[in-house]
């Protein structure tokens, strides 16, 4: 029996959230019917901008969690119920769906909870001009779609839906990056990739051997391994150190899940932190003016690197909307976060080569960009980093920290005058950190301390986690301030 449903009363009763990062939930609640539900919901929006039409195509990807399969078919019987064709383009990392329906003016999505639990997994929209920004988050919550007779009593399709003929995406964005940089840019380098259960392992290796490099495959899992490029698991940072020990590599690499985040060690197997990652991509590209959120490490703007630089909310609609805006006033823009994704807002010229713009978050651009400049500059990348200025991140989580429970928390050190909130903040972190002497409510709750201390407090906008970033002069000064402070979060 046909029936209507509103998105929003699908959020309510799934569970499964529904934003601007798309839609993400346990695997057990992201039923087909949920799944067709959110991207009938986000044609409809998009058939009403005028970036999608009955036979216009939809591109559609996942990553390698287990569940990935089922949800694409049911995007793909979505987009068949809505009028559409199924450019179905396999298992390949976010940002070569993404760029590849950008090339062809069409709607895309991929299935992936990023570096989330596989008992959990998600749908990211893409428009056909760029990423799913506010605006239209808003207006696919408030579709109503019609939900055929496809679904038994437990939300499934009765019958399997097939993708369809596979298209290939992966060449073209592996030649974006050897077109660009050259086949002899990071020739005798020793590098290692870990594999993991990244969706982009194995192009990641071809880009980097057609680069010239020589490349170790390290650590492949056919287990889903939830690597969050933000908070490194010990086990990889023992991994690291490891493998540069006994391999003699000049840097590891790797991505989470769906390869949009990057990962990169130094020759010493360290991981380096993903906003350091930006700001030394974003110098090796020679950028303009960056955009990037409020937790990110105060060295861009200490650098002097840039003629800009414009903070924002944690997020990449975020990011996105600044580089916009500062696409009117500089020539060249990019944006970045925490997590090492990787936005470039316009065209990046080297010479008579041109990287065309690529405004959703990318991995290999920051990696193979810093590589490229080390090499070129006859430099570790331990030196290359060394040459900012002594700013240092951590960043870690409370996990199954419930969002009302963080945004609770943050409500009541909040309360009453600035004032009130400097001395109640001291009074709880000041044997830590010192005297809080000023705040910034940007995006969750970030402390500066008379010492020049950083901690930051922010509800994950897609996990039930509290996260933590911690900026200081040391790295070891910066790590105590970050896990020090979820201890005296976790125990209040």
């Amino acid at each position: 029996m046909v029936r209507t449903a509103s998105i929003a009363n699908i959020m309510a009763d799934s569970g499964v959230a529904f934003g601007t990062s798309g839609a993400r939930g346990l695997v057990t609640a992201m039923t087909d019917e949920v799944c067709f539900a959110y991207v009938c919901g986000f044609l409809q929006h998009m058939t009403k901008i005028g970036q999608f039409k009955p036979g216009r195509a939809v591109a559609i990807a996942g990553d390698l969690r287990p569940s990935s399969p089922r949800i694409l078919a049911a995007c793909a019987a979505a987009i068949r119920h809505m009028g559409g064709q199924v450019a179905y383009c396999g298992f390949v990392p976010s940002p070569a769906v993404a760029a590849y329906g950008f090339a062809q003016a069409i709607p895309s999505l991929m299935v992936t909870g990023s570096h989330i639990p596989d008992d959990r997994n998600g749908i990211k929209f893409n428009r056909a001009d760029g990423e799913v920004l506010k605006p239209d988050e808003l207006a696919m919550r408030a579709q109503t779609v019609t939900l055929p007779d496809l679904f038994d009593a437990a939300g499934m399709l009765v019958r399997p839906e097939d993708c369809g003929q596979l298209i290939d995406v992966a060449a073209p964005y592996a030649l974006r990056y050897v077109d660009f940089f050259g086949a002899e840019a990071l020739r005798g380098m020793k590098l290692g990739v870990y594999e993991h259960s990244a969706v982009g392992r194995d192009l990641l290796v071809r880009i980097l051997t057609e680069l010239g490099a020589e490349v170790v495959r390290l650590g492949r899992s056919e287990q889903f391994i939830p690597v969050d490029t933000e908070a490194v698991r010990p086990e990889d940072q023992a991994l690291a150190l490891d493998w540069a020990r006994d391999l003699d590599l000049d840097a590891i690499l790797s991505t989470d899940g769906d390869s949009d985040r990057p990962l990169l060690a130094d020759q010493t197997g360290v991981w380096m932190r993903g906003d350091v990652l930006g700001i030394l991509c974003a110098e090796a590209l020679g950028i303009d003016a960056v955009a990037t959120p409020v937790s990110c490490n105060s060295a861009v703007e200490l650098s002097g690197a840039f003629f800009a630089v414009r903070r924002t909310r944690i997020g990449s609609p975020f990011v996105i909307e600044a580089m916009n805006a500062l696409l009117a006033d500089f020539g060249s823009v990019c944006g970045y976060e925490a997590n090492g994704g990787f936005l470039i807002a316009s065209p990046v010229k080297a010479g008579d080569r041109t990287l065309a713009a690529l405004p959703t978050r990318d991995a290999l651009l920051p990696m193979v960009a810093v590589l490229v400049a080390a090499r070129r500059q006859n430099m570790t990348l331990s030196g290359l980093q060394a040459k900012l200025p002594a700013r240092y991140t951590f960043s870690d989580r409370l996990q199954n920290y419930p969002t009302a429970k963080s945004q609770a928390l943050l409500t009541r050190l909040q309360e009453g005058t600035n004032e009130d909130v400097l001395e109640r903040i001291s009074a709880i972190f000041g044997e830590l950190a010192g005297y809080a002497r000023a705040i910034n409510t940007t995006d969750g709750l970030r402390i500066t301390f008379d010492g020049g201390d950083i901690i930051h407090l922010r509800p994950s906008g897609n996990a039930p986690e509290l996260r933590c970033y911690a900026e200081s002069a040391t790295p070891e000064r910066a790590a105590t301030l970050g896990e020090v402070a979820l201890e005296i979060v976790r125990k209040s």
